[in-house]
């Protein structure tokens, strides 16, 4: 029963005059000889640590608020508080104290905080000034009490010695009631008064008295003295606000009228603190102090009271998730818990820790899977911040659930799958809630925050999990978008848009990105699994053909995903990038932007540069190879002729090498180049490659859902199709007239050398105006080659280069659908 009765928390006042909540444990008193006297101990109830350990000075203020709370000060701006589970504990703590300072344990205050020479002036009067004698309650006297409360705010001791006054004599109560008569006789100079009267006792900063004012029987009465301010031509009206505008709704009946009396109170008082009272001035500002912490204390004691009445929280996720339940009154209980959630930030950490435990243990996941699927926008909005607070508290929790969901249930309603969902169908043009679930998302795959065991359990499951089962739904508008019967279908010259979605419509751009955003951060936290989804899909073909949207920002992300593979320096990556030749839409961009200077050619030019600086072998030869008399032209920075020299140096080591083998050796040995590939990679490699159209690398197992993505996403899409207007523009069409371009097929056979008649450029090639129907041949890379060796522009322009920027306008190589 004792650890019971000592058991506390310690709380210390922050600069924002908050009160962090240091610990939770048993308090004792104590003789400690390093501090030479009766000190205060409090150790911690989960490891015995020492939370606090204080001195009880004999000149110490304490003072006992509310029963159960213990607040002092040890420094000028240190104040330390104890809040005890039990009044009997208090009560007991309180008296050592007192012992130790000599004081009756009925004060509740032990010390007058006074300055040295307010001491002395006081020390000068006589006795009988030890009290403050009121003036009689009544309408007459209105105006001497209101000069007596006013002038005692400057003086600490007078402020102590008039609430002791007001208190003892239940004078408060007395005082309201000649508010009521004042208003019945439309006495506004006693009004007035009362206004100076209640604000200054407000401004005592007494507990006590605030415990008497702010009690269901005065506080509308205290609220209706502060209506009267002398500065106001007119009163405000904060009473019929509180009474008539501000409705308490009860989702569930509260049945428990301590909860229900203290959620108005907290309301109330937070009302008056908030909106009644002035700002407080310099000299004013520590006031009020008590008052906010009178809040704090009340918000402690509500989330504590509706942890524990778990009948009333059954109830609520029972309504929650019950199908009668009508569409107002689920809109009501999401709200609820968005409320409830948002209120339990202001908590310190052990605090929010119980209250998100509560909420899990009750079922707070499966509703959410729920409420996130529905069609009300304000639902589905509150419910993604309930989530954002959830992934925030634990993801680990969120991650445990999901995972042993998946054995239970199909893919298309777990709960990731759901909050993807909701992402691709966001109908806001800005997609502001498809950015707030990315980041969710992002935290709940980032292995940083994944718990360390010794196995490493969490980390390989649910990364298996989310790739067995989620990563499909994420790529499916990507796959959908650059898909070959997608092109062919935009490609056709006059045709109408039968496409579900075309890949440069503005907002199905800003998707594409976040979803590019995603799957880089894959690149870079999960090697393994992220690697073998690229080579099974042949992601990065499918990516790179985004380098042809006519928005520069998701050419850049397109660009960024493939700078992020390179970055890792992978063989594995790069021989899959050379056997795939997937360097030509970047080196097709890079042409196509002509001499401007922008973001694009700095992006390109620094993935080439990335390359020379770190001589990635097998690349620098493949680019030299195979692109070098294209890039040859540009000489405005030598990362080009950088890579010509790395290859030529390679080369010349090579032949060193040869040569130093005897001739009789060379003739029976099999000379292998930097770049040959080993043979069984070789074969792995090959495996697949007489199946057109299948992936680089024979896929893993695939699960049901990923096998009709297509379908999936198309029925994702109709909810959005419906509630935006259709964006008529078409595909860009790009055009090998007048300059070099590269043909960049998607297809497997493309990817391993197969030139194939009927193979499609990623750029879908139409016929120029005035060409009389003639198609335009695409150029074959390793024949005919035109290079335009115009002048190009340095790094910084200068007035003298404008004529060379107006006959670059007319250049064939530029994109006109991006910013120069």
């Amino acid at each position: 029963m004792s650890d019971t009765r000592r058991r506390v928390k310690v709380y210390t006042l922050n600069e924002d005059r908050q009160w962090d909540d240091r610990g939770t444990g048993h308090v004792s008193s104590t003789y400690v000889e390093r501090l030479k006297g009766m000190s205060l101990l409090v150790r911690a109830e989960s490891d015995g640590s020492l939370l606090l350990e204080s001195k009880i000075n004999p000149n110490t203020a304490y003072q006992k608020q509310q029963d159960t709370l213990i607040v002092w000060s040890e420094a000028e701006n240190y104040d330390l508080a104890l809040s005890f589970q039990e009044k009997a504990g208090c009560d007991e703590i309180w008296e050592k104290i007192c012992q130790v300072q000599g004081k009756d344990p009925s004060v509740e205050v032990t010390q007058d905080p006074i300055d040295e020479s307010e001491e002395e002036r006081f020390e000068e009067m006589p006795e009988t000034s030890n009290l403050i004698d009121l003036p009689t309650c009544e309408l007459s006297k209105l105006e001497e009490i209101a000069d007596l409360v006013t002038s005692v705010l400057s003086s600490p001791i007078r402020r102590e010695k008039l609430a002791l006054a007001l208190e003892n004599e239940g004078y408060i109560k007395k005082m309201l009631q000649l508010f009521q008569t004042c208003e019945n006789l439309d006495n506004t100079e006693g009004l007035h008064h009362l206004y100076e009267i209640i604000r200054g006792i407000l401004f005592l900063n007494k507990a006590t008295l605030f415990e008497v004012m702010f009690s269901d029987e005065c506080i509308m009465d205290v609220v209706g003295c502060l209506e009267y301010d002398p500065a106001l031509a007119q009163p405000k009206r904060h009473r019929e606000f509180l009474t008539k505008t501000a409705k308490f709704k009860e989702v569930i009946p509260i049945t428990d009228s301590e909860l229900r009396q203290k959620i108005h109170q907290t309301y109330r008082v937070q009302y008056i603190q908030d909106v009644i009272l002035p700002t407080p001035s310099v000299f004013e500002e520590n006031f009020l102090s008590t008052l906010t912490s009178f809040i704090f204390f009340n918000k402690v004691e509500i989330v504590s009271m509706l942890q524990e009445d778990e009948k009333f929280l059954s109830e609520v996720f029972a309504q929650l998730t019950d199908d009668a339940t009508d569409d107002d009154k689920r809109r009501e209980l999401v709200n609820f818990f968005k409320e409830f959630c948002a209120f339990s930030q202001t908590l310190q950490p052990q605090n929010r820790d119980a209250f998100f435990k509560t909420l899990a243990n009750l079922g707070i996941l499966p509703a959410l899977e729920i409420v996130m699927g529905m069609d009300d926008l304000q639902v589905r909005a509150a419910a993604t911040d309930i989530f954002s607070y959830l992934v925030e508290f634990s993801p680990s929790m969120v991650r445990e659930f999901v995972m042993q969901e998946a054995q239970q249930s199909d893919d298309d309603i777990l709960l990731i799958n759901v909050v993807i969902e909701q992402m691709i169908c966001d109908t806001d043009p800005e997609l502001g809630g498809a950015v707030q679930l990315m980041g969710l998302l992002r935290t709940l795959i980032d292995p940083e925050n994944m718990l360390a065991t010794a196995n490493k359990a969490e980390k390989s499951e649910f990364l298996n999990f989310f790739y067995n089962h989620c990563m499909h739904v994420l790529t499916a508008p990507l796959l959908a978008n650059t898909s070959e019967d997608k092109l062919e279908k935009d490609a056709v010259v006059g045709s109408t848009k039968s496409s579900t979605i075309c890949p440069d419509n503005y907002q199905t751009a800003q998707l594409l990105a976040l979803i590019l955003e995603l799957l880089t951060f894959c690149v870079e936290h999960h090697t393994y699994h992220i690697k073998n989804y690229i080579m099974n899909k042949d992601l990065l073909r499918r990516v790179l053909i985004l380098m042809n949207s006519k928005h520069t920002f998701l050419a850049l992300c397109a660009l960024r995903f493939m700078r992020r593979i390179i970055g890792l320096k992978d063989e594995f990556y790069n021989r899959y990038i050379i056997k795939g030749n997937l360097f030509e839409p970047v080196i097709n961009a890079l042409l196509d932007n002509g001499t401007r200077y922008n973001l694009l050619n700095s992006a390109v030019i620094e993935l080439f540069e990335f390359i020379r600086v770190e001589d990635i072998k097998s690349l620098t030869s493949h680019i030299v190879d195979n692109f070098y008399k294209e890039l040859e032209p540009i000489e405005y920075v030598q990362t080009f002729k950088g890579l010509k020299t790395k290859y030529e140096q390679e080369k010349d080591r090579q032949n060193q090498k040869l040569s130093s083998v005897p001739s009789i050796l060379r003739s029976n040995r099999f000379r292998r180049d930097a770049r040959a590939l080993d043979e069984d990679e070789e074969l792995w490699f090959n495996e697949d490659e007489e199946e057109e159209g299948e992936a680089v690398v024979p896929p893993v197992e695939k699960s049901k859902a990923e096998d009709d993505f297509p379908d999936s996403y198309e029925k994702f899409m109709e909810t959005k199709k419906a509630k935006e207007s259709e964006d008529k523009e078409n595909l860009p069409k790009r055009t090998a007239v007048g300059g070099f371009k590269f043909t960049f097929s998607h297809s497997a056979s493309a990817a391993n050398g197969a030139n194939s008649a009927n193979s499609k450029s990623v750029a879908a090639q139409t016929p120029p105006a005035g060409s009389n129907g003639s198609s335009s041949k695409n150029t074959n890379l390793a024949t005919t080659v035109t290079a335009t060796k115009g002048s190009l522009i340095g790094l910084v322009d200068y007035p003298d280069d404008e004529e060379e920027e107006e006959e670059e306008d007319t250049s064939p190589r530029k994109r006109p659908r991006l910013g120069s």
